[in-house]
Parts: C-alpha cells; structure tokens; sequence
C-alpha cells in the first residue's frame, strides 16, 4: 500500500484529480461572469429583464470567482459601480443604456454580499 501512495504522489494521482476540479471551478467562476454581463448587456439592450438568471449567475461568481485576497478590492469596484450607476441615471436619459447598467449591477449585487460574508467571516476568526 505504501508503494501504491508513493507511485500516486509521484505522478500526481489523487492531488491532480482536486487540481483539475479546482481549475474547473475556476473556470466556471470566471464563464458565468462573462456570460452573465453578455446577458445583461443584450437583455438591457432589447428591454427584456431576466433578475433571476443574472441572481444566479452573480451567486455563482460571489462563491467561485472572488479569492481571499480580491475582496477588498473587488467590494470597492461594486461600490464605485453602483454609485456611477445611480449617478448615471440622472445624467443620461438614454433607456437602454440604464437597462444595461441595472443588469450589470444586479449580476454584481449577490457577488458583493458574497464577498462581504467572506470579509466578515475573516475578520471574526482572525481573534
């Protein structure tokens, strides 16, 4: 038995298989934010609204797509986004355009809160 870890240890084996699920959800992570902001932009570009698929997919980049080190900033960008977003309403009367900006910001909203429970959750176990 100890051969058969040895030989799995040396090429890889047991560690590889949770190498590739990790890159795996990496990936899914980082899919499901381009896909999300491509539906937002083509749903807020035609008028239609899809909140639950963007819900769902922003749950999705909140859980896989946001490391650790990445809160602080990521949390600074939503602030700014959310606030240029308001600020945009009142300076642009182009429809569409806000359609957009409301999509992206309800892709992001779930990501935030995400990310916000992590931060939370660091600085609470960190005593």
């Amino acid at each position: 038995m100890n051969s058969l870890k040895a030989i799995l240890k040396e090429k890889g084996g047991w560690g590889m298989a949770k190498i590739n699920k990790i890159k795996i959800l990496e990936l899914v992570g980082v899919w499901s934010f381009f896909i999300g902001l491509v539906i937002a932009v083509i749903l807020g570009a035609t008028g239609y609204t899809s909140t639950g698929l963007l819900l769902a997919l922003g749950v999705i980049v909140g859980l896989l797509n946001i490391a650790d080190h990445e809160i602080v900033p990521f949390l600074v960008a939503c602030i700014a986004l959310i606030i240029a977003g308001s600020a945009l309403g009142s300076l642009v009367s182009s429809l569409w355009l806000m359609r957009i900006v409301s999509n992206v910001v309800v892709l992001i909203v779930p990501a935030a809160v995400i990310a916000s429970f992590k931060a939370v959750y660091a600085l609470a176990s960190t005593r």
